[in-house]
């Protein structure tokens, strides 16, 4: 079989999303389940620059050694005018102290704990059709009050 070599990422835009603090919803067969409200955000990049638009929720599900499974959902609005919707499936674990720091709303270093997911992207217009038909990953960090991701598209 032919071996390929690995894909290369280009760096698509940064992104910080402005939070309120989880409200918890109580426990689920899978976890405790954690909803987090999007207060508005920005992101910039060469290709997209724009505004987050309030309202969006991360429904987190919260396992027993504080790994946070992530379901994203957010509505983007670039600059010219056009809307985009972003998913965002992920993980963010690590020691479980550090996640207890962070549950705790402190500071903590980024490379202390993994924090990756898939972004996927939804949107109608012709300009950026292209957005429905690329694979993304990101990196992200939290902080008290606050999310930050790099969104990288695979094979660039």
């Amino acid at each position: 079989m032919e071996h390929y070599d690995a894909p290369g990422l280009k760096l698509l835009f940064d992104m910080e999303l402005t939070v309120n603090q989880p409200y918890h919803t109580g426990v689920t067969a899978s976890g405790n389940r954690q909803i987090i409200y999007v207060r508005d955000g920005y992101f910039r990049g060469d290709l997209l620059n724009g505004t987050v638009i309030p309202g969006g929720d991360d429904w987190m599900t919260v396992l027993d050694d504080s790994t946070v499974i992530q379901d994203l959902r957010i509505l983007l609005k670039t600059y010219d005018g056009v809307y985009i919707l972003m998913t965002n499936r992920g993980v963010r674990t690590g020691p479980k102290d550090v996640l207890r720091q962070i549950e705790r709303g402190e500071e903590v270093d980024k490379n202390k704990y993994y924090f990756a997911a898939q972004p996927v992207f939804e949107t109608s217009s012709r300009k950026y059709d292209w957005l429905n038909k690329r694979i993304f990953v990101s990196r992200g960090r939290s902080m008290p009050g606050k999310i930050n991701y790099s969104i990288y598209t695979v094979g660039e």
